[in-house]
């Protein structure tokens, strides 16, 4: 628990509401989500004779986490909070109202209650890696979603030879931007050396550990393989209420979904070719689990896979992992 004022920040793309809690009395204010806003927040917070905040704010990427740096570096507590507690905050204050306002002094009341822990940013040479394996990802889905077009009804010629060229600019560019990503991994030596760790194991490859050390910034930071699990959403969440409820386990999905999506296929892949994933595949199957809860267990496996060759420093070696 800390003495600070809070400060709630409701993320919008082009703008941001902010209230400031102190001794139970709100203060708000509407800004630009620029670097100049930035500067306007601090300078609000002067006016309000603030020094120091702690400040939330839910995680939403790309338009949450300039500010959320630009405060850490002002020298303010920063706390980036998965947006399903927010939501699970609001429910248990039986909330109705939904503006921007009403949000960001609901944030702030949460931040005030909750305490939730302070978030690091993560350093630059993750965040580029990040930035370029979204772009790679988006790429992809242009790609597929041209490619659906060819063969998406009746087409004159001219304009399929337009998606040919576009698909084949996209795969061009897809390809240059596959480079940067193995350059820059490369050009830093711990990326490049948690990547050949990751890629040691059967079913995932160079770009699933790629996307991994994007979305996991700081990996050794976690303390066990079941904060990653859940980090990504892949944790079990059960359904059962006395006698009356009693349905199957399911993943929370409360977590980053872009983990799940770059595991889904390694984790069919090492159903087949990695013994331990396939053993326990076969376990499962025996007890009569469907295709999709087995699928959704090897990822999760993978995961620990993944935080154990990552925080030993060692490479998967599959004799060892059936012993233990």
């Amino acid at each position: 628990m800390n003495d600070f004022p809070k400060l709630g920040l409701d993320i919008a793309k082009k703008t941001f509401q902010a209230v400031l809690l102190r001794q139970s009395k709100q203060r708000h204010k509407k800004f630009d989500n620029t670097p100049a806003g930035f500067a306007d927040l601090s300078a609000w917070l002067v006016q309000q004779g603030v020094e120091q905040v702690h400040v939330c704010l839910e995680a939403t990427g790309i338009y949450s986490d300039a500010v959320a740096r630009f405060l850490h570096q002002a020298g303010h507590l920063v706390s980036l909070v998965n947006p399903a507690r927010i939501k699970a905050f609001a429910q248990s204050r039986l909330v109705r109202t939904k503006n921007d306002k009403a949000d960001a002094g609901l944030i702030a009341r949460y931040c005030d209650e909750a305490c939730p822990d302070a978030w690091t940013p993560p350093p630059v040479e993750i965040t580029e890696l990040q930035a370029l394996m979204r772009h790679l990802d988006s790429l992809d889905q242009t790609r597929g979603q041209l490619r659906n077009r060819l063969t998406d009804g009746p087409q004159i010629e001219l304009v399929l030879a337009s998606l040919r060229k576009l698909i084949a600019e996209i795969e061009a560019e897809t390809e240059r931007v596959w480079q940067q990503v193995r350059d820059h991994i490369k050009g830093h030596p711990e990326l490049k050396a948690q990547a050949a760790l990751i890629d040691s194991i059967p079913g995932i490859g160079e770009l699933t550990a790629a996307k991994l050390l994007g979305e996991i910034t700081q990996l050794r930071a976690y303390n066990s393989a079941s904060q990653v699990v859940a980090y990504a959403g892949l944790n079990p969440k059960e359904r059962q209420s006395g006698t009356s409820i009693k349905g199957q386990s399911r993943i929370s999905k409360t977590g980053n979904a872009r983990i799940r999506k770059a595991l889904y296929m390694p984790a069919i892949v090492a159903l087949k070719h990695n013994p331990l994933i396939r053993a326990l595949g076969e376990r499962l199957e025996e007890r009569g689990l469907v295709p999709l809860a087995i699928v959704a267990a090897a990822m999760r496996k993978l995961l620990h896979l993944v935080f154990g060759v990552v925080k030993s420093g060692k490479e998967f070696d599959p004799n060892h992992a059936l012993a233990s």
